[in-house]
């Protein structure tokens, strides 16, 4: 393996923006910037921006862009002079963890046992079948860790209890265990950037100013003359102030998130030990590895100085630029990895908000021992929008995002493939919210996420095409962010209307209603009164009838996973794309020992004309019914799966049992046994 690490030479104000571009850290964040304005990075690296000193843009930019910007980005680019090894000559390693597809569950929302109307662990055993049913190998669990649930689970009070409305320790041991014996992996939510305001560690520490845990958080005094100011400018991403005061005790508590979601200070070695000591307690018991929280936040920069104003109100949060990737951030996960994941051989996948593709390919570089994968979220949003906007999502930009991706997560590096999580709306409804087109848009969906190159993470619902949820009220609502949101725009002179609809294109809560198993009384979730209420839409839309109709999203998402589990060239071979496919047409490869499988994409909701493949390629799966291989029109949103076989690999020969998909008659796929 390629152990060598390169670094790169620092940049300072007199630099030229080439070499702030050359810089990984320097080029992930114009690039982010490039995203935001809709530009592409020719904007940066022709040869006479190229040529421009970082110090000529306040006189250029007339003072938008100042000397305290300019030396902030130059201390921020300093703290990390590695370069990725882009090496594609190696063959990629093979892992468990690349050839998965992972399912998220949200326990609150999945399966309720008891009747008090919050999912627990009881239920989510009693449907573990579903999961073997469609193909997956891997559960990621969201915490159901003892918790007030401020947030729901991520606010921790006790890292090695389970919250009581979720069950006991010997119902997740007996979860655990019946995982396993099917099969499949479960990997935990850990949230070690924080922990709750009732941690014993918080109590403990705010509470004796002289008490061994008082380092484990950031407790400071204020600022002003009388110590009523924050001691810095920093905001939550939770509205606010990232501070909150405990007059009483004349100090401030740090909190990036909820203002019961406390800030650990990684840079003490002591508290490090204990989080150690905590992962490998759970890995003892076979968990098989964890997706860490916000995990790119750990590391703070020393001193906590004030945010940059030009930084905050460009990234609509002050203070990111301190923490997003902070100094220490790279030696804090290799001693993690190798004290506590390494020994176990455990999965180690970091959510990693704000992470760009050359930062990402540092943390998940298989040379250096931090991250074995990763999520981003550029894909999420179009330029110049947030969560909160409401708008319709244009394909165009997941295929640009996307192909970026998949051309620089060389063999040396991976990346997570999601589009839908229990902290953003429903991808199908941001793309296209008209009941014509929803099973139309989630197949395409499915498509992209489980032929490409990368883990795919599928969430709760997806697999039947959820969508959002027709909330008419805040009082319908439960996700903190959301009503802190709108209670911050009634403050500002909202009407209730205008704040509801300021909270309602961006809430979690969409994504966070019940688990539709049936279409009989709150979808089948529980016998007792949800915790959150969905809209009705569970009577179309539901585990129970999908499971009957051949044509379903349910039976889309088995053929794509049963498809993915029978042609190695998805799971580990090269993508090529398409250049002569435009505009809303994608089409790309997949290529490997085992032969090529070419997938073609309608990105709108208009027909759309296509070349089709070769004779030498097999149709074997289209998402909407029609012709054969032949048929050169698509349908709105519609997607088709091509498979060319190696001239020596006429059949595939994994090592367990898997089926091929066919067409049927109608142009519907079916699966069928694989030849042998």
């Amino acid at each position: 393996m390629n152990t060598v690490r390169t670094s790169i030479r620092p940049v300072t104000t007199r630099s030229r923006i080439r070499d702030l571009y050359a810089h990984p850290l320097g080029r992930d964040i114009i690039d982010k910037l490039l995203l935001q304005l809709g530009r592409s990075s020719r904007w940066v690296t022709n040869p006479a921006v190229g040529a421009l000193r970082l110090d000529r843009l306040p006189r250029l930019t007339g003072g938008r862009i100042d000397a305290a910007f300019l030396d902030t980005l130059v201390d921020l680019l300093a703290q990390h002079p590695d370069v990725p090894v882009d090496d594609d000559t190696t063959p990629v390693t093979p892992a468990w963890w690349k050839e998965a597809v992972f399912y998220q569950i949200y326990p609150r929302s999945f399966a309720d046992s008891d009747g008090d109307g919050i999912g627990d662990l009881p239920g989510i055993i009693e449907r573990l079948d579903h999961l073997v049913d469609l193909g997956v190998d891997a559960i990621w669990l969201c915490p159901v860790y003892d918790s007030p649930n401020d947030d729901n689970g991520y606010d921790i009070r006790d890292y090695q209890a389970i919250l009581a409305e979720f069950g006991t320790m010997a119902d997740f041991d007996r979860l655990l265990a019946e995982v396993h014996r099917r099969g499949m992996r479960l990997v935990m939510d850990l949230v070690v950037n924080h922990t709750s305001d009732e941690h014993p560690w918080f109590v403990e520490a705010l509470r004796d100013p002289a008490s061994p845990y008082r380092p484990y958080y950031f407790l400071r005094p204020g600022t002003g003359e009388d110590g009523s100011e924050p001691p810095n400018n920093w905001t939550s991403f939770f509205s606010g102030s990232a501070w909150r005061h405990y007059p009483e005790h004349d100090v401030w508590a740090l909190h990036l998130f909820s203002a019961k979601q406390m800030d650990l200070d990684w840079d003490h070695a002591p508290m490090r030990a204990d989080v150690i000591a905590m992962v490998r307690w759970w890995l003892d018991k076979g968990v098989d590895g964890f997706r860490l929280d916000v995990v790119n936040y750990i590391s703070k920069r020393r001193g906590l100085p004030n945010g940059n104003p030009m930084i905050g109100e460009l990234m609509r949060f002050t203070g990111v630029e301190h923490y997003f990737a902070g100094p220490r951030l790279h030696e804090h996960l290799r001693q993690l990895r190798r004290e506590a994941f390494a020994p176990y051989d455990a999965v180690a996948i970091g959510e990693t908000p704000g992470v760009g593709i050359e930062l990402g390919k540092l943390l998940t570089g298989e040379d250096r021992g931090e991250l074995d994968l990763v999520f981003s979220f550029d894909h999420l949003e179009a330029p110049g929008k947030v969560r909160f906007d409401d708008y319709r999502y244009d394909l165009r930009h997941l295929r640009r995002v996307l192909e970026r991706h998949q051309r620089a997560f060389g063999n040396r590096s991976w990346s997570a493939l999601f589009l839908d999580n229990h902290d953003n709306p429903r991808m199908v409804s941001k793309v296209d919210p008209r009941p014509a087109h929803r099973e139309a848009v989630a197949k395409l969906l499915a498509t992209i996420q489980l032929t490409l190159r990368g883990t795919p993470f599928l969430y709760q619902g997806q697999e039947i095409g959820m969508v959002n949820q027709a909330f008419t009220s805040i009082d319908q609502l439960r996700d903190v962010e959301s009503l802190n949101r709108y209670a911050e725009l009634r403050s500002a002179g909202s009407t209730e209307q205008e704040a509801l609809v300021g909270v309602l294109a961006g809430s979690r809560d969409h994504a966070r209603t019940p688990m539709a198993w049936d279409a009989g009384p709150h979808g089948g979730f529980t016998t007792g009164v949800p915790w959150i209420e969905g809209d009705g839409d569970h009577a179309q839309c539901n585990v129970a009838d999908s499971r009957a109709d051949e044509r379903s999203v349910l039976a889309w998402h088995r053929a794509l996973i049963a498809l993915r589990r029978a042609h190695p060239a998805l799971v580990y071979g090269t993508v090529e794309f398409d250049r002569s496919a435009r505009g809303h047409l994608w089409r790309y490869r997949r290529s490997g020992d085992d032969g090529e499988v070419l997938v073609v994409c309608n990105l709108s909701d208009r027909p759309r004309r296509c070349r089709p493949p070769g004779p030498d390629y097999a149709l074997a799966l289209r998402s909407v019914p029609g012709g054969g291989t032949a048929d050169a029109r698509l349908a709105a949103y519609e997607a088709r799966v091509y498979v060319r076989r190696a001239a020596s690999s006429p059949g595939v020969a994994p090592t367990v049992s898997h089926t091929s998909i066919v067409p049927s008659s109608d142009g519907v796929a079916s699966a069928t046994p694989l030849n042998r």
